[in-house]
C-alpha cells in the first residue's frame, strides 16, 4: 500500500487546520452559510436533508486494517455508530455535528486519510478495480497509476474550478470491474508490443444524460499518460460549458464538439504538456509502484480447505458465491456482502468494521478494499483460513452468500438522506431483497444486477443495471421507472426504458414479475438474466411488467 510522504502528511494536516479555523468562524457567525459553503465543499462536507454529511475519500478503494478501525472509531464517537460505503469507493458519515468535523479530519489524518476533493468541481476520488493486485485475469495492478493520478490531481492549481465535477476510473483487467466506460475519463491498462499503456476512454457518465465513454486513443504509453490526461482536462476546462450545469460535464463537450475535434485538440495540446513533466512523473510512478509490491504469499495456503468445502453445504455456498480466482495458488479474493436482506445496502456498523479489520489483519495480509458495488473485499485470503473467516462473519451478520445475486443491490441514499433525491431508494432495495429471501429463489435466479437511484443524478448507477430502477417525483407522488439490459462491464451499455413507471407500493411486485418472466423464458439455468434479455429483447419482459397492455391488445 502507498504510505504518505512527509509532504503528504504536512499537506493534509495543514488543510485540516485551515478548516478548523473556518468552522470556528462559521460557528461564531463571522461567516454566513453562503460564504461557508464553498469552504466546506472543498473538504467533503455537504448539508443534506437532516444534517451535515462528511464524505471521506478511499483512494482506489484500498484500506489498511488500521484505517478501517479508525473509520469505526469515527462512526462510534462522532456519528450514529455506522458508516455508508458509496458507489465511488468513498465512505459517508451522515450525522456529524459541524463542531466535531475538524476533530474528525484530524483523526483521518492520523491514519493518512482525508476528505479533500470528495466534492466540488474538481477531479474527484480516483476509483479502480477492487480486485487490483490480486485478480488472476489482470494485465497489471492499476493502483500505482491511480495513486499517481491522485497525487497529480490533488490541489492541482489549474483544475480546482472545472466546469463540473470530474471522475476517473482505472482498471487493469479485461473484465472492467471499475465501470470505466461510465466515467469522464476511463483508463484500461493494456499491453501493446510488450509495453504497458492505457486505452483512454472519454465522455462517459450517467446522470440525466447517460453516455458510454468513447475511445479517444487506443494506446497511450505509461510514460505519456499523465501529460495526456492533463491535456484532456485542460481542453475540457477550456471548452466545457459553464452556462448550464446540466450540460457542463465532459460527455456533453464531446457530444457537442465531436470526438474527432476533441482528439485533435488534445493531441495538439499534448506536446507542450509533455515537455513540462520532464520525466518527473515516471520517477514518481516507479517509487509508487514499489510500494504496491504484493505480499509474501504463503505456499501452504490451501490447507484443509477442500475437505471443509465438501463437508459443509452452507460454507460451500458462501465460497461459491463470494469468492473469485486469485493470482497466487491456494489464495482467493473474498467479497464480504454488505447487503444482508432487509439491511441498508453499503452500511456497516462500527463493530462490523472492526471485525473486518481484525480478519484482514489476522488472515488477509492487513488489506481491505471497497467496491463500487458497496461491498468490502479481502483481496488476499489463503483458502485454509476461509472457514474461520466464514464463522467470524456469521457471528457479525456479514456472511450473506449473495454477491452478484438479486439481493446484492446497489442503491443510493435517496430521500432517507440526500437533499437532491426525489424518491426513496433504500426502502425499495430492502423490500426487493426481503421478497426474494422469502421466495428462496436467489441462487436459482443466478447473476442479476439490480441498481436503484433516487433521482435523475443516478448515483445508484441504474442505467447500467441489468434491471435499473429510477425513482422520480411525479406531481408529488413517487414513481419508479424501470430500465432493462444495462451493463457496466467491458462492453458497457445503457439500459432501455421498459414503459410507464410504477408507484412505490407497486415496484417490488413489478421486479418479481420481471424475474419470473426471465425464469420462464431462459434457455436453462446456465443462461443468465442479461443473456436471456439480449437473446429475446425487451418484449417478454415488458409483457410481464404491463400485462394490462397485452389484455388491451387482445381485446382490440
Amino acid at each position: 500500500m502507498y504510505r504518505y510522504s512527509q509532504f503528504d502528511r504536512a499537506f493534509v494536516r495543514s488543510r485540516a487546520a485551515q478548516f478548523r479555523a473556518q468552522v470556528a468562524r462559521r460557528l461564531d457567525g463571522s461567516l454566513t452559510e453562503d460564504e461557508f459553503k464553498p469552504l466546506r465543499l472543498m473538504n467533503g462536507l455537504y448539508l443534506q436533508l437532516h444534517a451535515y454529511m462528511l464524505r471521506v475519500a478511499i483512494p482506489y478503494g484500498t484500506l489498511s486494517a488500521d484505517q478501517m478501525r479508525q473509520l469505526a472509531m469515527i462512526a462510534e464517537r462522532w456519528d450514529k455508530g455506522y458508516g455508508h460505503f458509496t458507489t465511488r469507493q468513498n465512505i459517508q458519515f451522515n450525522w456529524p455535528k459541524l463542531a466535531d468535523v475538524p476533530d474528525i479530519l484530524d483523526a483521518l489524518a492520523d491514519v493518512e486519510m482525508h476528505a479533500i476533493q470528495t466534492s466540488g468541481n474538481t477531479i474527484r476520488n480516483v476509483t479502480a478495480d477492487p480486485f487490483a493486485g490480486a485478480a488472476a485475469d489482470e494485465v497489471a495492478d492499476p493502483r500505482p497509476v491511480a495513486e499517481l493520478i491522485r497525487q497529480w490531481s490533488t490541489d492541482h492549481p489549474e483544475f480546482q474550478f472545472l466546469p463540473r465535477k470530474f471522475k476517473l476510473a482505472v482498471t487493469g483487467s479485461p473484465e472492467d470491474r471499475a465501470v470505466t466506460a461510465a466515467h469522464d475519463i476511463g483508463l484500461r491498462l493494456v499491453q501493446q508490443g510488450g509495453d504497458l499503456g492505457a486505452r483512454v476512454l472519454v465522455g462517459g457518465g450517467l446522470g440525466r444524460t447517460p453516455m458510454i465513454g468513447k475511445v479517444l486513443r487506443d494506446f497511450v504509453p505509461l510514460a505519456d499518460l499523465l501529460p495526456y490526461l492533463e491535456a484532456i482536462v485542460a481542453i475540457y476546462n477550456l471548452l466545457g460549458r459553464r452556462d448550464n450545469k446540466y450540460k457542463a460535464r465532459i460527455k456533453i463537450t464531446v457530444h457537442e464538439h465531436g470526438l474527432e475535434e476533441i482528439r485533435d485538440l488534445v493531441e495538439a495540446e499534448f506536446p507542450a504538456r509533455k515537455a513540462l513533466f520532464n520525466g518527473i512523473d515516471q520517477q514518481m510512478l516507479a517509487a509508487i509502484t514499489a510500494q504496491f509490491a504484493p505480499p509474501a504469499f504463503d505456499p501452504e495456503a490451501e490447507g484443509n480447505f477442500r475437505a471443509w468445502y465438501h463437508a459443509d453445504p452452507a460454507f460451500r455456498a458462501f465460497v461459491d458465491t463470494n469468492t473469485a480466482p486469485h493470482r497466487a495458488p491456494g489464495y482467493t479474493i473474498l467479497t464480504v456482502s454488505l447487503k444482508a436482506p432487509g439491511e441498508t445496502p453499503g452500511d456497516a456498523t462500527a463493530d462490523q468494521m472492526r471485525v473486518l479489520a481484525d480478519l484482514a489483519e489476522r488472515y488477509g495480509h492487513g488489506e481491505l478494499r471497497i467496491s463500487h458495488e458497496q461491498n468490502v473485499i479481502l483481496p488476499h485470503v489463503p483458502r485454509r483460513h476461509l472457514r474461520a473467516i466464514h464463522a467470524a462473519l456469521s457471528d457479525a451478520g456479514l456472511a450473506s452468500a449473495n454477491v452478484g445475486l438479486v439481493s446484492d443491490i446497489i442503491a443510493c441514499p435517496g430521500m432517507d438522506y440526500c437533499s437532491l433525491a426525489t424518491a426513496r431508494s433504500i426502502p425499495v432495495a430492502q423490500q426487493i431483497a426481503t421478497r426474494f429471501e422469502e421466495l428462496k429463489l436467489e441462487h436459482d435466479i443466478g447473476p442479476l444486477k439490480i441498481k436503484i437511484s433516487g433521482c435523475i443524478n443516478a448515483c445508484g448507477h441504474h442505467h447500467v443495471g441489468h434491471i435499473g430502477i429510477l425513482g422520480l417525483d411525479r406531481a408529488g407522488v413517487e414513481n419508479y421507472q424501470i430500465t432493462l439490459g444495462g451493463d457496466g462491464g467491458p462492453d458497457a451499455v445503457i439500459g432501455e426504458r421498459a414503459g410507464p413507471g410504477f408507484a412505490y407500493d407497486e415496484i417490488v411486485d413489478a421486479v418479481e414479475r420481471l424475474v419470473h418472466a426471465y425464469l420462464a423464458h431462459r434457455d436453462g439455468p446456465s443462461e443468465a438474466f442479461l443473456d436471456t434479455y439480449r437473446r429475446l429483447g425487451a418484449a417478454p419482459f415488458k409483457a410481464a411488467l404491463h400485462p394490462e397492455d397485452k389484455g388491451r391488445a387482445n381485446a382490440a
